[in-house]
């Protein structure tokens, strides 16, 4: 049987999960009467609850005679690195951009990487069916992202197709949209067609690039990739070659398992141009070439880009500290452990030890990637402290650089104005600006990521939801100098105990509340945000003196404003350089860094004289 192997690419929420349901479907991968949820290549809770993919997964389709090895790769430029490692076990890519949208920075990100590599992609322009759908400006948008990003000729002279992923069909042609019993016939045909068979050696030794790592309580560490020469079979020595060219260990393949449909299934041996699974390895990791003992050079990978954002992960110190999570998981050890794990598997994230050994600097690509991990800890029992996040300066020729980033916004005319404004104020600087029909705009900037971290929630706040932002590394530039930053004062408790509404009903004038009535507080927790500069000590436990009086209407309900609710990442992009997020399984607290409020004010007095 032969083999082709492709990756799905695309911009968040373009459609890509969602196609690939669609070809496992039509494939027959599933028997006709059986139940499949909707996204199914989508499996992680957090996937699920937030409408995005995080980690490249594997899957493989049967169609006349050929099986199509696909990965579903992540949307979000945050997610990069796994984007970038799948690139290199596969022979061609279908791009899938949406027809109104268009091509936005994760599909110029990823194209990028794909041409790079001289790979052909085939554009699906996808939700044609959309009532603002306009096909042939993608298209012509698409072909001069291609031309922009120096593709050959030959990639310049990409097929297209127009499809809608969620009713399952695709057509050649605009023509064709309104004929009966459409399928996604056209699609495989033409993979079949455009993409080359894998360029391998069967006759060779064994070896494979490792591109991806899990994790099974039975079979221990599997390395993921695709065969690049060789077959590999059941009980064969075999060793891991690291980047550098260095024998990292020898073992035996304990076993191989190929993705065949959503199941992955035993084999006894599997040859060059298939991508599999193995165990039997302890050290191996991603990047590294396991091969047969006689192979002696390495598999040139892809190379990765560097973090550009890192964040202080510390031992819990708050007095509510092992109080909802697991008590083994508060040491620094243990957290050191499951950070050293998220790094082997995920290389686009970096680790460092501080010189106390209580905390750590953790680097990614950005705030997503690493609330991601905040959250997936959190929900392991974890409990820690982050900081709030910093950019990754660099010096390049003596010259002080920061990473910079393209921006894309979309908004509606009337709010372009204060857009504009507030990321100028950031050290943005525009690039284009123009209609995109509808009384819409669209409006790029290259923004310093410093200027970015906390801007998405004002961003929504001034576009009254209607605004959409799209971010993507562009590079590192010279420093941009310093950015002010506009947030007020904060409320923070200067009492341990639990909420009162007597209480917080009276200092509702001096701030917005982020906490409701009967709420376990401490001294040194943030509670509110003040409605000046200054950050503001309050106590929010405070009951009702009892009194005889019994006056009708005297005793009224205390009705409290709704508290104010932030989400994990937001939480991130607010707190200042002297705060910090408690995570707990099951809370998760602003607080300050030093919670004795005497040392806070002779902090802040310090800084006044110097």
């Amino acid at each position: 049987m032969e083999i082709r192997n492709i990756a799905i690419i695309a911009h968040v929420d373009h459609g890509k999960t969602t196609l690939v349901d669609a070809m496992l479907k039509q494939s027959g991968t599933f028997r006709a009467n059986e139940k499949v949820e909707e996204r199914v290549m989508d499996s992680g809770d957090i996937e699920r609850e937030r409408g995005i993919t995080i980690l490249a997964k594997c899957t493989s389709i049967e169609y006349n005679n050929y099986r199509i090895n696909i990965v579903d790769t992540p949307g979000h430029a945050d997610f990069g690195g796994e984007v970038e490692r799948i690139l290199n076990m596969v022979d061609g890519v279908v791009l899938l951009v949406d027809s109104s949208e268009g091509p936005l920075p994760q599909t110029k990100f990823v194209l990028g990487k794909a041409l790079n590599l001289g790979l052909r992609p085939i554009v699906v322009i996808n939700k044609i069916d959309r009532n603002d759908a306009r096909p042939d400006e993608v298209l012509n948008e698409i072909f001069d992202l291609f031309d922009k990003m120096g593709a050959t000729d030959e990639q310049l002279d990409f097929p297209t197709l127009y499809a809608v992923g969620r009713e399952g069909w695709a057509v050649e042609s605009l023509d064709d949209i309104n004929k009966p019993n459409k399928d996604l016939k056209p699609l495989f045909d033409l993979i079949l067609k455009h993409v080359p068979a894998p360029k391998v050696d069967v006759n060779a030794p064994f070896k494979m690039l490792a591109t991806t790592l899990s994790g099974d309580n039975f079979l221990g560490r599997i390395l993921t990739g695709k065969i690049m020469s060789g077959k590999v079979k059941m009980n064969m020595p075999a060793k891991a070659i690291s980047l550098d060219g260095k024998t990292v260990e020898q073992t035996k393949i304990t076993k191989i398992l190929a993705f065949r449909g959503l199941q992955k299934t035993p084999l006894e041996e599997a040859e060059a141009g298939d991508i599999v699974s193995i165990a039997g390895f302890t050290k191996a990791t991603v990047g590294e070439t396991p091969c047969d003992l006689s192979v002696n050079d390495t598999i040139e990978a892809q190379p990765i880009d560097p973090p550009t954002l890192t964040m202080t992960f510390s031992v819990n110190t708050s007095p509510f500290a092992g109080q909802e999570g697991d008590r083994a998981k508060l040491q620094s050890r243990v957290i050191w452990a499951r950070l050293e794990k998220e790094a082997e598997s995920n290389i686009a994230l970096k680790i460092e030890r501080s010189e106390t050994n209580e905390s750590f600097e953790v680097s990614g690509r950005g705030e997503l990637q690493l609330g991601i991990l905040i959250e997936q800890m959190r929900r392991e029992g974890f409990e820690f402290s982050v900081s709030r996040p910093r950019v990754v300066f660099k010096d390049i020729d003596g010259v002080k650089c920061e990473p910079f980033e393209d921006v894309i916004v979309d908004v509606d005319d009337e709010f372009s104005g204060v857009v504009v404004e507030k990321l100028s104020k950031r050290k943005g600087t525009m690039t284009d600006m123009r209609p995109t029909g509808g009384n819409k705009t669209r409006i790029v900037f290259k923004v310093p990521s410093r200027g970015m971290i906390g801007y998405l929630s004002e961003f929504r706040t001034d576009t009254r939801g209607t605004g959409v932002l799209n971010r993507i590394f562009s590079g590192y530039e010279p420093y941009a100098g310093p950015i002010e930053r506009y947030r007020n004062g904060v409320l923070v408790s200067m009492e341990q105990g639990t909420t009162t509404a007597y209480s917080l009903y009276a200092l509702e004038p001096r701030g917005q509340l982020f906490v409701g009535a009967g709420v376990e507080v401490y001294s040194g927790m943030i509670i509110g945000e003040h409605a000046k500069e200054n950050d503001l000590e309050i106590n929010p436990v405070k009951g009702k003196a009892l009194t005889n009086l019994r006056a009708s209407g005297h005793d009224e309900a205390t009705v409290l404003a709704p508290p104010r609710v932030m989400k994990l990442e937001e939480m991130l992009s607010y707190i200042a350089d002297d705060e910090l997020l408690e995570i707990t399984p099951k809370s998760i607290r602003m607080r300050k860094k030093e919670l004795d409020a005497g040392i806070r004010h002779k902090q802040l007095g310090r800084k006044k004289e110097m």
